[in-house]
This record gives C-alpha cells, structure tokens and sequence, in this order.
C-alpha cells in the first residue's frame, strides 16, 4: 500500500488488507449511499450499527466469548479509522465506540457487566457514549459538577453534560461523576447510565460546523438511580481509569488525520491535473506544484511517525507523550492541508457538493476533541521539562 506521496507503507499484513476489503464494500453498500440524508437529519440509522455489528466491525478487541472479534492488533482499528474518514463517514461513530468506549469495558466491567452489555455491543443493538464535558468542564476534571450520592443500594446522579457524541442515540453511557466532594480529580467514578432510567434526558441535538450526521448531544440527570452494579471499574479510580485509556483515544484521531489529509491531497492533485487557468492546467504553475510538493513531504513525514505510533500501540509500548504528539502534530497537519486544498479548488472548493468543503467543516473538530492541541503540547512540555 502506498500513500499519494509514493511512500510505501509497511505497517499492515494480508490480513489487515484484506479486512480492509471489508471495510470498503460495507461502506459502499450500508453507509455511503444514506450519508446524505443522515447529514440532513443530523443522526444516523440504528440499522448502520446493526449492519457494522453483522460484518463484524464492532468489538474487534472483544473476546470472542461475548460476542467479539478477540483480536487486540491496533492495526485493524487503524483501518476502520482510515476507511470511514476516506468515504467521508463522519456519522457512523464506530471508533468512538471501539476504541474509546470498548477498553473500558473489556478491561473494567465485572464478569456480570460484560455478560449483560458486551454482547450487545458487538451486535450494534447498544450503542455507546462517554460523557465527561459539561458546560463548565472540558479537559479540567477538577471542575466535573455531576455528582453522585451514595444511597445504600444505589447512586443518586444530578448534573449535565454536553457535547457528548452518540448522546441522543446511545443506550449506555459511562458517565464521569463526583463521588467524594472533596477528592478534587480523584473524587471521580464511572457510572453507567441506560437508556430508560427515570431522570436521564436528551437535550438538544447540536447544531455543528461540521459531521452533521453524528448526533452530538446535551444530558441531564436528576435524581437518576443509579444501581449500585453499575459502578464501573474503582470507586473514585476514574481520573486513573481516564487517563489509562486517553492514549489510544488520541490514536485513533490521529489516524483518521493524516489519512484526511492524504485524502485531500489525492483528490486535490487530481483536480489541479484537470483545472485550467490562462489557457493552462493548474500543475503547469509552478506555485501550484510548490504548495502540491509541500503538503506531499509533510504527510509523508507524519505518516512515517504514525505508523510507528501504530505499530508501537500495537505492541503496547506507546507512552502517552508520544500519542499526545502526534495526536496534535496530525490534527493540525489536517487542518493547514484542508485549508490549502481548498484553496486550490477555488469557487469549487467553497461548495457543499465537493468533499474538499465538507472535509475543512468536518476535520475543524480534530484539534479541539480528545485534548486540545494546546494540552497536548503541554502534556509533551511537562515531559520534557519537569
């Protein structure tokens, strides 16, 4: 495999290209064709996620005996991720699902909760959200108001959340919660939350820039009761449980953005072969094949790290450091890309039919979701000068 700067890639076997194959014909008969009309209504069909958990692409990393793929190899979900962003599948959050919400799951739920939720989630019947942003509270978990108290034989839940993704069409959500007033970051618990409980609302279903069919919601909780087997993982071990998982969860947007951005460059280097201006073809300017030469060397660069960070992720040894930079070198490389790809397709650009535009709205996210690019750079500060 090769990418549109010539680069050959080294990082997958036959296996991972042939599930690659997979992948495709599932978005070309289950996802591509209704994209439109899911943008329009801003959520997708609950029959995509029961279609992606028949052809098997959901719980990859989930052992087979609930359900799942039980293949841990990183480099299929790179794939999933690589794909879905190549056909524009801004809607069908199925890394979220994977591998943000999956390894809380696999690794923290009790033997009871894998055997009641896990299933599910393989088949696409639960869909998943992580709630943990509220209108006061991004990335600092100090500032996290929803609170907990301990009932006896259940928790009582107050508080919001928002931006959540999934948020209106998610069955269980793993909710960030206070559970000691006075633990500050390490007063936090996971507690899941399903759909029907008494007190658990939907707000809104957001208005964005950009991924217009991924529904992305306001939640409320008053008076929720919690059951007391819903605890997920350690009593006030969420701040741990949170920032064990983050790695992989930077990982996977950074693949989806470099694949963007190669992506942009593909169909951007077709185009200028096209295009003519003053009686010639756009990749006669020289300009032109500077900004083409450019953009081609940094992803090639950024797809080198990547899959190295691939590969490393894979084996278990990636630190977070190393996520976090290319979590936020990728991101930002997506963006500059989709901005000068743009560009390049002039008026053309600027219109909802081509995907260059919808790739500059649906990309802006990159650099603002799983730690902004600011935090990213201060995590890679701190490292290197405690």
């Amino acid at each position: 495999m090769t990418t549109p700067s010539g680069l050959e890639r080294r990082l997958y076997g036959e296996e991972h290209e042939a599930f690659r194959g997979t992948v495709r014909t599932f978005l070309e008969r289950e996802v591509v064709p209704h994209h439109e009309q899911w943008e329009k209504d801003g959520i997708v069909s609950r029959d995509a996620w029961r279609a992606a958990g028949k052809q098997g692409l959901l719980g990859l990393a989930v052992p087979e005996e609930y359900g799942g793929g039980g293949n841990t190899d990183f480099r299929f979900s790179a794939v999933l991720a690589e794909e879905f962003t190549r056909a524009g599948a801004s809607g069908l959050a199925v890394g979220l699902h994977n591998d943000i919400i999956g390894p809380y799951l696999t690794s923290l739920a009790t033997e009871e909760q894998k055997r009641r939720w896990l299933p599910g989630f393989c088949s696409g019947e639960i869909i998943t959200a992580i709630a943990m942003t509220e209108p006061g509270a991004g990335s600092d978990l100090q500032g996290i108001k929803t609170h907990a108290e301990d009932q006896g034989d259940h928790w009582l839940l107050n508080g919001s959340k928002t931006f959540i993704s999934n948020g209106i069409l998610a069955d269980l959500v793993i909710v960030v919660a206070r559970t000691t007033p006075e633990g500050g970051a390490k007063g936090l618990s996971l507690l899941v939350v399903e759909r029907g409980m008494e007190g658990f609302e939907r707000g809104r279903n957001l208005d964005k820039i950009g991924q217009k069919a991924q529904d992305t919601a306001e939640l409320f909780f008053r008076d929720v009761k919690v059951p007391k087997e819903n605890l997920l993982g350690d009593l006030n071990g969420a701040f741990l449980h949170l920032m064990t998982n983050l790695a992989q969860e930077r990982m996977g947007i950074a693949v989806a953005a470099i694949s963007a951005a190669e992506y942009l460059l593909q169909i951007t280097m077709e185009y200028v072969q096209e295009r003519e201006a003053f009686g010639r073809k756009l990749a006669k300017l020289q300009h032109i094949r500077f900004e083409i030469a450019e953009m081609a060397t940094e992803c090639a660069v950024t797809r080198t790290f990547l899959d190295r960070c691939i590969e490393d992720h894979t084996n278990g040894v990636l630190d977070h450091v190393h996520a976090s930079m290319a979590k936020w070198w990728a991101t930002e490389l997506q963006k500059r890309v989709a901005d000068r790809c743009l560009q390049l397709h002039g008026g053309y650009g600027y219109m909802t039919e081509y995907r260059v535009a919808r790739a500059f709205t649906d990309g802006r996210i990159q650099t603002i979701y799983g730690g902004t690019t600011e935090i990213m750079k201060e995590i890679i500060g701190r490292s290197l000068l405690p």
